[in-house]
């Protein structure tokens, strides 16, 4: 690289916290008017690295410099000021606010001398933002709790220009929003590059690496381990640079020993969400769940764990007829469920792995003297094992663990109520290829021991590739159960799109 083209050049970064050294000498170069991908596995040092280079932490060593001249990271504001903005993950619009009003947020345009801020002003700049970045649809003056995530995330990207932006970073922003939108993502994003804006994109989905990236580079253990043109890696050659070796079978899917039917479903309907859905699940089989979004299958697993009211309809588990209207009514029926969203309706975020493992098992830990912490320590050590869950023991924090972990966690929470069916409801979201294959065996074992698994996933090769039989939805409805071993992307789409 020609030191003109280099936009961002971070080298030899550190940064350790209490037992903990999250990044060691790390370097990146970020060439002007390029998308850089920067992938890892969860815990290689991402996270820390763009809280550094957006002020949110404070490094220990090294420099960062940005057009050449070093980069002050002592607050946020200073960062933005500079010329840095990041759109998270987990975004964090003022959802009662105007969409001009998120962009102009803290720099409001006011009438000269009268203290107030100029309305139609700021709605003019804002169309116009809006219309550089090619958006239709979007009215400055829409509130933001009306728009989708993915127009949401557009806006986000708005504020960033408004903000004279030359770096943007962008953490998982395809996460949760469509195909098709994913796609016009994309286009804004060649869009802004060929204007000459420069972009960190963070993914843990390889197929985004090769449509929208110029250059990866790739962090492992807090540590640079190198940076390569996309042209000239692939997608095993990326895998192996992140976990340290080859992972020559990304599915490992094993014969189980299929049974009897535990779950029998009978024209089950909830509301408008979705109508006359009836499938069989068996002991041992993973029966995936496949669809676009929207079409209804998370909303299936949360009428069968109670958590969504069922309008019409049976269920019967084992055999017997089951009246389910709280997730205790699920649980006593031997049935688990890990949600689509960790953080939001799984973890404990704050609290300890300790409490986060135990949290279903404080009525069997409770003795003449109170809550048997010893036996629970035993238990939760015990768990963590099992589980090979990367944490420095039962007091760590939640939130400073891995999103791979985290789920780890919770699937070790629920496997402590001994049940017969679990839900797992985009159990690999967010997850690096690493911990992902570590859930697919979990999985695999789990279904070897007898269990029967729901698993609900957005990406087809994770529900081909894991599944005995796929169940495809369609806007509610349920078009087709398929032998997974007989079907393909192509027929799963025709399917979920509603044209088979």
């Amino acid at each position: 690289m020609e030191k003109n083209d280099i936009l961002l050049q971070v080298s030899g970064v550190s940064k350790s916290f209490p037992g903990v050294r999250a990044l060691d000498g790390m370097n990146l170069s970020v060439r002007r008017g390029t998308v850089h991908a920067l992938m890892g596995e969860n815990g290689a040092g991402k996270s820390t690295l763009m809280k550094i280079l957006t002020g949110l932490y404070q490094r220990d060593s090294g420099e960062i410099t940005l057009d050449g001249v070093p980069l002050e990271t002592h607050t946020i504001s200073a960062v933005i000021a500079q010329g840095i903005s990041m759109i998270y993950q987990e975004l964090n619009p003022i959802e009662g606010m105007t969409v001009a009003e998120n962009i102009f947020c803290g720099k409001e345009p006011c009438r000269v001398k009268l203290f107030y801020v100029d309305r139609a002003a700021m709605n003019r700049q804002a169309a116009a933002l809006l219309e550089k970045l090619g958006v239709i649809g979007i009215s400055p003056t829409a509130k933001l709790h009306t728009l989708s995530n993915a127009q949401k995330q557009l806006v986000e990207i708005a504020k960033a220009i408004s903000n004279d932006s030359k770096l943007i970073i962008m953490d998982e922003p395809t996460s949760a929003i469509t195909e098709s939108e994913c796609q016009r993502l994309f286009e804004t994003i060649k869009r802004l590059q060929a204007s000459g804006m420069t972009f960190i994109y963070i993914t843990h989905k390889m197929d985004e690496i090769f449509s929208i990236c110029d250059e990866v580079t790739v962090m492992r253990d807090g540590k640079y381990v190198d940076t390569r043109p996309v042209s000239e890696v692939t997608h095993d050659s990326l895998v192996a640079m992140m976990v340290g070796r080859a992972i020559t079978n990304v599915y490992p899917k094993q014969k189980a020993q299929i049974g009897e039917t535990v779950l029998e479903v009978r024209e089950l309907c909830a509301g408008k969400s979705f109508h006359n859905v009836s499938f069989e699940l068996k002991k041992g089989e993973i029966l995936g769940f496949a669809g676009l979004m929207g079409a209804g299958r998370t909303e299936i697993a949360e009428a069968l764990f109670g958590t969504r009211p069922i309008t019409g309809g049976e269920v019967f588990v084992e055999g017997k007829k089951a009246r389910i209207g709280t997730p205790r009514d699920a649980i006593r029926l031997r049935m688990a469920m890990l949600t689509e969203d960790r953080r939001l309706t799984g973890c404990l975020i704050n609290s300890k792995v300790y409490d986060n493992i135990l949290t279903l098992m404080w009525k069997r830990l409770r003795g003449p003297l109170g809550i048997d912490h010893r036996k629970g320590k035993q238990i939760c050590n015990e768990q963590i094992g099992r589980f090979s869950i990367k944490t420095t023991g039962p007091d760590q924090r939640m939130r400073n663990l891995s999103g791979g972990n985290q789920q780890k966690v919770l699937l070790a929470r629920w496997l402590l109520t001994e049940p017969d069916i679990l839900i797992l409801d985009e159990p690999t979201r967010g997850i690096d290829v690493g911990a992902k294959y570590e859930i697919y065996q979990d999985m695999v074992r789990l279904a070897q021991q007898g269990k029967s698994i729901i698993m609900i996933s957005s990406e087809l090769p994770e529900v081909l590739g894991m599944s005995d039989r796929i169940l495809v939805m369609h806007e509610g409805e349920q078009m087709k159960i398929l032998d997974a071993a007989q079907a393909d992307q192509e027929t799963i789409m025709r399917y979920a799109s509603g044209i088979a």
